[in-house]
């Protein structure tokens, strides 16, 4: 299968920021969003792309922004070629599918990230202390435990290395009080009604993270959402509590870089074919199950 990977480049419009998997471009009063095909893992960008993943995240993102209308308003104007400005027209075949032009929203400085499960460094975390990012959890569970509770564990954003975890009561101290609770009730309630509506498809989202934005006073929806990258996704019919899941994202590509003699530093190994087309193959299912 041969793995074509879509280029982004736009040289007449202004390119604000190329991040690890999205480029962001500013027209007029409005961003471009592009979601290319590259592909980052312990953040780094590797020199091999995964064809079609900018078209899977971006639709798997419009599915959520839609069912998500009723809770919070999103960022969304328009992602038909035929409505965008008209220097944006002659990229239609590279933008097709692959972007948003969304309103300009000054982005929140948090990441506000919800854990139905326990997974990743929240596992790590309670193994050691008991605790997810600060919050005393109930003695007792394994890996993957499903929370009684989902739980509102925010983190700072870093422009380069990783995130850091912070309580709620710092994260009230860069936000404010009242703005603070907005992010939490609506994260736990975005949150609630995709894993329920994930649920009806036979899939457990475990844990994920959702970027907030103040525009004309509101506080909206942003960047991506619901996606394999922001995302644990598993399938109800192989969850098993006591262990590590498979998830429908790049652990694929993880698992085979972890078993590299690689620092994690920049540049990163090309990938195998049969790696590349694996992954590629999770992103088309879970795109599958989601949107149908």
């Amino acid at each position: 299968m041969e793995n074509i990977v879509v280029k982004t480049n736009f040289p007449d419009v202004n390119l604000l920021r190329r991040g690890k998997v999205r480029d962001v471009y500013e027209i007029d009063e409005y961003l471009l969003i592009v979601a290319t095909d590259r592909i980052s893992a312990f953040d780094v960008v590797l020199p091999s792309g995964i064809a079609g993943k900018g078209k899977i995240l971006t639709g798997i993102s419009l599915y959520w922004f839609g069912r998500m209308k009723e809770i919070i308003e999103n960022h969304i104007v328009a992602t038909e070629v035929d409505e965008y400005p008209e220097v944006l027209r002659k990229y239609r075949e590279v933008l097709e599918g692959r972007s948003m032009l969304v309103k300009k929203a000054k982005p929140m400085p948090v990441e506000c990230i919800v854990r139905g499960y326990l997974s990743g460094s929240g596992w790590k975390e309670y193994k050691a202390k008991g605790t997810v990012c600060g919050i005393t959890l109930p003695s007792g569970l394994v890996e993957s435990s499903k929370l009684a509770v989902p739980i509102f564990t925010p983190s700072t954003k870093a422009e380069e290395g990783h995130d850091v975890n912070i309580s709620f009561d710092e994260m009230k101290k860069i936000v404010g009080e009242e703005t603070a609770g907005q992010l939490r009730d609506v994260s736990l309630g975005v949150y609630t009604k995709a894993r329920d509506i994930a649920e009806e498809k036979g899939i457990i989202i475990a844990d994920t993270k959702f970027e907030f934005g103040i525009y004309d006073g509101r506080l909206i929806l942003i960047d991506e959402v619901l996606t394999p990258d922001s995302s644990r996704f598993w399938s109800m019919k192989t969850y098993q509590p006591g262990k590590a899941q498979d998830s429908y994202d790049k652990q694929i590509i993880r698992d085979y870089l972890l078993a590299l003699d690689w620092d994690q530093t920049y540049p990163g190994p090309e990938l195998p074919d049969y790696i590349v087309e694996k992954a590629i193959a999770r992103y088309k299912e879970i795109y599958r199950i989601i949107v149908g």
